[in-house]
């Protein structure tokens, strides 16, 4: 049998923001999370600052995100190439991130850029390419 699993409302006002400490102009809000109840996904919203980037990084699950506002340029590439692929999204769009791909932020535009990520629950952290 199945676990369980109580529905679980969050309110915009409950949401708490907080700086990504690997990129000056980027936060994050935890919407709904293993800690609130969700058995397997965690959905994030983070909004990018203008003028605002996000350093090459990885992760080592993957990301499915989906812009919410604002324009911005969003790179991914593998791991084994020097080279990737830059693309410019805005709202509406959607991309995958596949797990351990090396991926990087830029918002070049004047408006504030925002988005969700949905990755499984566990740990997420965020490795720095150098």
């Amino acid at each position: 049998m199945s676990e369980q699993v109580e529905p679980v409302i969050r309110r915009g006002d409950d949401i708490e923001y907080e700086n990504v400490g690997a990129a000056d102009g980027m936060r994050k809000g935890v919407l709904v999370a293993e800690e609130h109840g969700a058995p397997n996904f965690a959905i994030r919203r983070f909004e990018l600052d203008p003028g605002a980037s996000v350093p090459e990084h990885t992760n080592d699950v993957e990301h499915e995100q989906y812009v919410l506002a604002g324009e911005y340029v969003v790179g991914i590439r593998e791991p084994s190439e020097a080279d990737g692929e830059e693309y410019t999204v805005s709202a509406g769009d959607s991309l995958l991130i596949p797990a351990g791909a090396v991926h990087w932020y830029r918002n070049e535009g004047d408006e504030s850029g925002a988005f969700l990520c949905a990755v499984p629950n566990g740990d997420d952290e965020i490795e720095l390419v150098e």
